[in-house]
């Protein structure tokens, strides 16, 4: 399918690796021009060479924290005009609610919610102005499930979640859509990180940990990086302009819930 974007130029957060570069290497496909960040100068250069390399579209690489004032003022300066925004940071360590305290959520809070908050003011208006534009935050599945050692992320996250159910509906007249995906489980570095510490946890080998965990997922499996890119391609397509203020589940059927 072609998805009429061939040309478009998108700001891809945190895509040095991961569902970020997922998304990223979908988007070049689709022939979008990329300015691509992470925090790590040599793995994000090398992802942004490879995507160079396999799909010949420009690649601007900003080695930055996008979850800081000066991150966020570093990469906005190098991007110039965005067509499409694609929202990502690293979740917030796991834990129990007795664990966190004030600074824990304002790291939370200023990671995923503020941070994407403060691109979407940063950019969405140019979109509106041109009569176009994209925004995809990744997220999690955790909105609609919370997950109980996930606590700082389900709350920063159910948070940007309410920001983009009434902002989405403000700019939508304006061609501008506002969409979030929910990822579950996927074969990132992330899912290593959580599956690790249950494996410690529990006493058994990460390879036994995943496979608990892949048991309870109905696809029987972790999802994939490229997969993950492919809907948020989708939903930055010229085919997806009337999806408006929604939240995609990518989960392998793991949140059990009717709507």
């Amino acid at each position: 399918m072609d998805l009429g974007i061939k040309g478009k130029r998108a700001l891809v957060c945190a895509s040095s690796k991961g569902l970020g570069l997922g998304c990223a290497r979908a988007l070049a496909e689709a022939g979008v021009d990329l300015v691509m960040n992470a925090r790590g100068a040599e793995a994000l250069e090398a992802a942004a060479q490879a995507i160079r390399d396999d799909y010949g579209v420009e690649v601007t690489a900003v080695a930055a924290d996008i979850t800081t004032e000066e991150g966020r003022a570093s990469v906005l300066e190098a991007a110039g005009d965005i067509d499409i925004l694609v929202n990502n940071a690293g979740g917030p360590p796991p834990g129990m609610w007795t664990d966190w305290d004030r600074d824990d959520f304002i790291k939370a809070l200023d990671a995923n919610m503020l941070t994407p908050i403060a691109l979407i003011k940063a950019l969405v208006p140019a979109m509106m102005e041109r009569g176009w534009g994209r925004v995809v935050n990744i997220t999690s599945q955790s909105v609609k499930a919370p997950i109980p050692v996930l606590g700082l992320s389900n709350s920063a996250r159910a948070g940007l979640t309410g920001y983009v159910a009434g902002t989405s509906r403000q700019v939508a007249p304006s061609g501008v859509t506002i969409n979030n995906l929910l990822p579950g489980i996927h074969a990132t570095d992330r899912a290593v990180g959580l599956d690790g510490g249950v494996a410690k946890q529990k006493g058994i080998s990460i390879e036994e940990a995943q496979a608990e965990r892949a048991a309870t997922i109905p696809a029987r499996r972790y999802g994939t990086p490229e997969e993950f890119g492919a809907a948020c391609a989708f939903l930055c397509s010229m085919h997806a302009g009337f999806i408006v203020g929604q939240n995609w589940l990518l989960d392998g059927g793991g949140v059990n819930a009717t709507l």
